[in-house]
């Protein structure tokens, strides 16, 4: 059995409440940048939840904002944005984002 209480450097491990599943889709973000600028811009999911995504945009945004996102399947999707950062490997920024809707992905 797996201890869940083992800390690393910088804490306690958070642990998914979903599975994550690698994906690649397009998707448009709307929100505004930190410094207030109302953008439209169409990004990448990399990763997604029943309630999340990871989502690579060329936009600066803040933890916290909210945004829309427009996948190529259903209706616009409220999110809040839960996490940035930059991928060691090529240098582009990610944001974690949970969704907004209960129902998630599936919302309708």
């Amino acid at each position: 059995m797996k201890d869940e209480s083992i800390l690393d450097a910088k804490g306690p491990l958070q642990r998914p409440r979903s599975p994550r599943v690698p994906v690649n889709f397009s998707l448009v973000v709307e929100g505004k940048t930190r410094q207030g600028e109302p953008f439209e811009i169409e990004a990448a999911a990399v990763k997604v939840s029943r309630g999340g995504a990871t989502i690579r945009i060329e936009k600066d945004v803040a933890v916290g904002d909210r945004i829309l996102l427009t996948p190529p399947f259903g209706k616009k999707l409220g999110a809040e944005i839960n996490g940035v950062w930059t991928d060691d490997n090529d240098g582009t920024q990610l944001i974690g984002v949970k969704l907004l809707d209960a129902d998630g992905w599936f919302a309708e």
